[in-house]
């Protein structure tokens, strides 16, 4: 649930024109499609317990959402308030601090890299796992989708590993690639500290440790889930790991194309 204050919550409703039972110039139809675009169903039953109008399901919204998802919410709302031309109270003071609490909602963040748990392909299937598990921690209930985070990151690390030579099959368990993608890494001196390489052999028997919890306390078989807490530090530690590759691999990227390049150029001087 959110911590937005009574404070906030007047300021809010004082913005979005709330008084009488509306939200801005929204009808059902039009309310509905744009909590859509947040994955949100506003019409179901949990957000009807206060009452039924548009601005009694917003109260509830705000009161059992968790506090990222209502900052994301309420930033759509204000930056269609301002286009649509339909604020309560347009006042720059309002708008700011009202933006002021949704910036403040939005940094309570459970999972501090969740930006990094993107495909690092355009494979479309991929893709959808990516965004089933950033949906999970939006909707803050990592314990949910602890195997689709496992699926994330067996794909996610056989694609970093095309570029090192390392042959992928599925009949080699996730840890073993790692431990391979790890070795290349060092051989190729990728890496500047020893602290850096010890950080990441560690993770081999993290994922070694993935594959038990996700055969054995996910959703992937009728088993009891893991609990909240503990399925919050696994996906805290791998999107830390994968932020980590990932610009890693940029600039192995970059380095490699530079050297490419300046060949070329060597090349073209005449002699």
């Amino acid at each position: 649930m959110s911590d937005l204050t009574a404070f906030e919550g007047r300021k809010l409703e004082k913005l979005l024109g709330m008084g009488s039972g509306y939200v801005l110039n929204f009808s059902d139809r039009t309310y509905s499609e744009f909590f859509i675009d947040y994955r949100i169903d506003i019409d179901a039953a949990q957000y009807r317990t206060g009452g039924d109008s548009k601005a009694k399901r917003m109260r509830t919204f705000w009161a059992v959402a968790p506090n990222n998802t209502v900052g994301r919410v309420l930033e759509g709302l204000i930056a269609y308030g301002i286009d649509e031309r339909c604020l309560g109270d347009s006042s720059h003071e309002l708008i700011d601090a009202c933006r002021v609490i949704a910036q403040r909602l939005l940094a309570d963040q459970p999972v501090a890299e969740l930006d990094s748990l993107t495909a690092n392909s355009d494979d479309r299937d991929f893709e959808v796992v990516a965004e089933h598990v950033r949906e999970a921690i939006e909707k803050n209930q990592p314990e949910g989708a602890l195997d689709r985070l496992h699926t994330f990151v067996i794909k996610f690390i056989r694609i970093a590993c095309e570029p090192h030579g390392i042959e992928v099959n599925r009949d080699k368990a996730l840890h073993s690639i790692f431990g391979e993608y790890v070795k290349a890494l060092r051989e190729g001196g990728h890496l500047e500290s020893q602290m850096a390489e010890r950080i990441l052999k560690s993770s081999i028997s993290v994922l070694e440790s993935f594959n038990d919890v996700r055969n054995n306390k996910s959703l992937a078989h009728d088993n009891p889930i893991l609990n909240y807490e503990e399925s919050l530090l696994i996906f805290n530690h791998v999107a830390a790991s994968i932020r980590f590759i990932k610009a890693l691999e940029l600039k192995i990227k970059q380095k490699a194309e530079a050297a490419k390049k300046a060949s070329w150029e060597d090349d073209e001087v005449p002699f």
